[in-house]
Order: structure tokens, then C-alpha cells, then sequence
């Protein structure tokens, strides 16, 4: 399959940080999780795939077209959705002008065409009946639904998430992960998150990244596959363990190195992305 998304040594450093180490990757159709500790990097590679801050070194291309170029990254702009970790809502905008004002800075100059497309994306996210509202007067699943809408205009072949269902309750991430999930249909998704059960439920997927570095990159399963053998229940929380928490039940879940007869219990994606992270010396919590 022909990759949406094409990076080969992506580096990038602020100052004495190297953000990005010599990142490569190939995205196709569907969504694909990006898991990692703060500081892992991961929003600096969306920005980059997103146009929005140049690389120092290494090259992309999206959809067939090289952002390296004036050209190319107009292209790429064109055919992009982009949700950044806070996005810039105007508070004093209604949730249609909003919209209407990124379809504008998207290029859709056809007033009566442009209305449609607004009308037709915040449809898609359920904000059909308070378009009208004040974003100010809306609830932060709801501000973050609008913000989803202005990424899907003009229909992009692909789409950046990052971290967007930071901040929200159960019933507003289980919604959100509905309309992720339509999202991915037909088109590329990039989806930056902490939180593992959004990847498990969501991505065909899923790339690790720490310390600038992508450490793994394969489908959930695999994730999970490498702490097969690896995750057991004691009365007591083992202390060679290498992460380890009290269950509801009472027992320890733990984490690592299990000893002789331990009683192992499945892995879940979890168990594999904090193994995935304690073999990058990155800091695994407890």
C-alpha cells in the first residue's frame, strides 16, 4: 500500500535537546496511535508532520507531496487536518464562525460551498444544533468537538490528533473515540495520546516514542506480545518488579521479571508500552 506519510531521519533540536532523533516512518490508511512519556518527543514530530516547525534534518513526504518546497508544502496544507494540544479557540466566535473562519484560511472561497462544508463537518461531530453558540458557552467535550470539525474541513487525507481527549470525562472520551474512529475511515490518522486504552480500542497501529527516538512500531498486539510471561499477581508487590500497583481485589499486578512459579497473568497494551519504556531507560511509574 502506497504510505501516506513517508519520513526517513527526521532530527530536531531546541537548543541542547535533541527533540527528534533520526525519526522514520510510514503511515497508511487507518488510525495509528503515538504513545510516550512527556517530553518523548511526540508532539514535535506532529508539528513537524503537520508543517508547522521545520526539521533540522531529514525529509517527508505527505500524500505524494514534499513539504521541503513552497509548492509542496502548500499542497500538503491543503489537503491536512490538524488538531493541536490546544487549539485556538476564539471564545467570543460561535462554533460556525469558527469553523467558517479555518475553511476560509483553507482556501474555500465559494461562500455558499464553504457554508455547506461547515455545516456538513459540524453534522459529522453532533454540534449540529448549537453551531449557533458561543464557544465561550460550550462544555470542553463540545470545544473540542468544534475544534475537531475545523480540522475535517475540506476533507483531508490526513488528519493530526494530538492528545485530544486530554481533559475530557469517560462519556466525552467514549464519544470522542466514536467520532476518531469514523474519522479513520477512508483516510490517514495520527493519534498522540497517553492514554493506552484510546490505542487498544482505536488503532490498527501504534508507534512508541522516547527520548526523541521512535522505540517501537508494529500493530497492538505486538505491543502487548512483549510482556507475554512477564506480568504476575503476588499477595505483596514484588519489589524487583519494575512497575507494580494493588488491584481492586487486593493482589499486586507487577510488572517485569517475574520469579520461578509466579502466578502470570495476561498482558495487556499497557504491560507491553512500560516495558516497551523501561527498555528505552526512559522512566517507567510505579
Amino acid at each position: 500500500m502506497t504510505p501516506t506519510v513517508s519520513a526517513s531521519g527526521l532530527s530536531l533540536r531546541y537548543g541542547g535537546t535533541r527533540a527528534l532523533d533520526d525519526v522514520s516512518l510510514r503511515l497508511t490508511g487507518g488510525v495509528t496511535g503515538l504513545l510516550g512519556p512527556n517530553g518523548a518527543g511526540k508532539t514535535t514530530l506532529l508539528r513537524v508532520l503537520a508543517t508547522a516547525r521545520p526539521a533540522d534534518r531529514g525529509a517527508f513526504t505527505v500524500l505524494g507531496h514534499d513539504p521541503g518546497t513552497t509548492r509542496g508544502r502548500q499542497e500538503v496544507r491543503r489537503r491536512l487536518g490538524y488538531l493541536p494540544q490546544t487549539p485556538g479557540l476564539h471564545p467570543d466566535f460561535t462554533a460556525f464562525e469558527f469553523v467558517d473562519y479555518v475553511a476560509i484560511l483553507k482556501e474555500l472561497t465559494d461562500r455558499g460551498a464553504r457554508h455547506r462544508e461547515v455545516r456538513r463537518v459540524l453534522d459529522e461531530v453532533g454540534l449540529a444544533d448549537v453551531r449557533g453558540k458561543r464557544i465561550r458557552k460550550l462544555s470542553g467535550g463540545m470545544r473540542q468537538r468544534v475544534a475537531l470539525a475545523a480540522a475535517l474541513v475540506g476533507d483531508p487525507g490526513f488528519l493530526v490528533l494530538d492528545e485530544p481527549t486530554v481533559g475530557l470525562d469517560p462519556e466525552q472520551r467514549m464519544r470522542f473515540r466514536e467520532l476518531i474512529a469514523r474519522a479513520g475511515e477512508g483516510r490517514t490518522v495520527l493519534l498522540s495520546t497517553h492514554q493506552t486504552e484510546d490505542v487498544a480500542m482505536l488503532c490498527h497501529r501504534v508507534l512508541v516514542m522516547a527520548g526523541g527516538r521512535l522505540r517501537f512500531e508494529g500493530t497492538p498486539a505486538e505491543l502487548t506480545a512483549r510482556a507475554a510471561g512477564r506480568v504476575w499477581s503476588s499477595a505483596e508487590r514484588d519489589p524487583d518488579a519494575k512497575a507494580g500497583w494493588r488491584t481492586g481485589t487486593g493482589t499486586f499486578r507487577n510488572v517485569g521479571d517475574p520469579p520461578d512459579g509466579a502466578d502470570l497473568l495476561e498482558p495487556t497494551l499497557e504491560d507491553g508500552y512500560l516495558l516497551t519504556l523501561d527498555g528505552a531507560g526512559a522512566e517507567v511509574a510505579a
